[in-house]
């Protein structure tokens, strides 16, 4: 053991900041699209839950019952995608016309705060915040006259979250990765599934996925498209080495051959994603688009 030092050179961190504000709307479980966030002013994190009940016997507290934590929070911002109306309970009937009181639809999130010390000031490095299973309540907009101190519009949602499995660990909505502790070319793999690529839609890994990418060196593995018989609807599932294929409408896994139901017109997507320890390099193609003709 060595003497305790305080404030030593290097050792004065902080974070700061809020920016790259990535919004996913999943499709049966997967968050398989992504859209930049403009306009990202602040994101509060709410964990509640974790409170103590103590049970008494022989006239002391027994033990401490601690009940489960959850995670809810605040999202401001000058502006939002389009997409997130329909997480914000707004349908559009059509372009340019929109209705609100509409069911509210989950989404994820991920957001950059800076790291920073006494050294490299705020440029340490940052820290990327996914959270799964968001919910937003309905909020207060407040629209005001112009005058001679002119403000814009702040948009503000509480969120609330129902979290995800993780193997090995109880269920969560969120997930921290720290870019001044793991390995460069391990956190490129998440950035490029969370930003996207050349070719490369955008998409927020669930935490398993999310865990694998940091667990040691990962092997590259490149998805081969599926073949297609356009006239039957037979889609035929190639065996690739690190990969999961996916049908678009259930999220379900698929190996050896699946068919796109219907008749002429009828439209199957199937998309890729990696094994536990395995990436797809830049500029992967992960989906494919297969229409029936009879």
């Amino acid at each position: 053991m060595t003497k305790l030092l305080w404030d030593q050179v290097s050792e004065r961190r902080f974070e700061t900041g809020v920016d790259q504000g990535v919004l996913y709307i999943p499709t049966n479980g997967v968050y398989s699209i992504g859209y930049a966030w403009n306009g990202l002013t602040a994101v509060t994190e709410s964990p509640g839950g974790a409170e103590a009940s103590p049970l008494y016997a022989d006239n002391q507290v027994y033990l401490n019952l601690v009940s489960s934590e959850t995670f809810g929070g605040t999202i401001e911002a000058y502006t939002y995608p389009d997409a997130f109306a329909q997480c914000d309970g707004t349908a559009t009937p059509s372009t340019g016309v929109s209705i609100g009181q509409q069911a509210r639809k989950t989404f994820g999130l991920a957001y950059r705060t800076k790291v920073g010390n006494d050294v490299s000031g705020q440029d340490l490095g940052y820290k990327i915040h996914l959270v799964w299973g968001a919910l937003a309540a309905p909020s207060e907009k407040a629209y005001a006259t112009v005058n001679d101190s002119p403000e814009a519009i702040t948009f503000s949602w509480a969120i609330t979250t129902t979290p995800v499995a993780v193997t090995g660990y109880k269920p969560t909505a969120t997930l921290t990765v720290d870019s001044t502790k793991v390995t460069p070319a391990n956190l490129q793999v998440l950035e490029d599934a969370l930003y996207g690529s050349a070719g490369t839609d955008p998409r927020l890994p669930l935490p398993d996925e999310v865990i694998a990418m940091f667990a040691g060196a990962l092997t590259s593995a490149t998805p081969v498209s599926p073949t297609f018989v356009s006239a039957t609807g037979v889609i035929t599932i190639p065996a690739t080495t690190g990969v999961d294929y996916r049908r678009g409408d259930t999220n379900a896994i698929v190996t050896g051959t699946t068919t796109v139901a219907g008749t002429t017109g009828a439209k199957l997507i199937i998309y890729a994603t990696p094994k536990a320890g395995y990436y797809f390099p830049a500029m992967t193609d992960d989906d494919w688009s297969f229409v029936r003709t009879a």
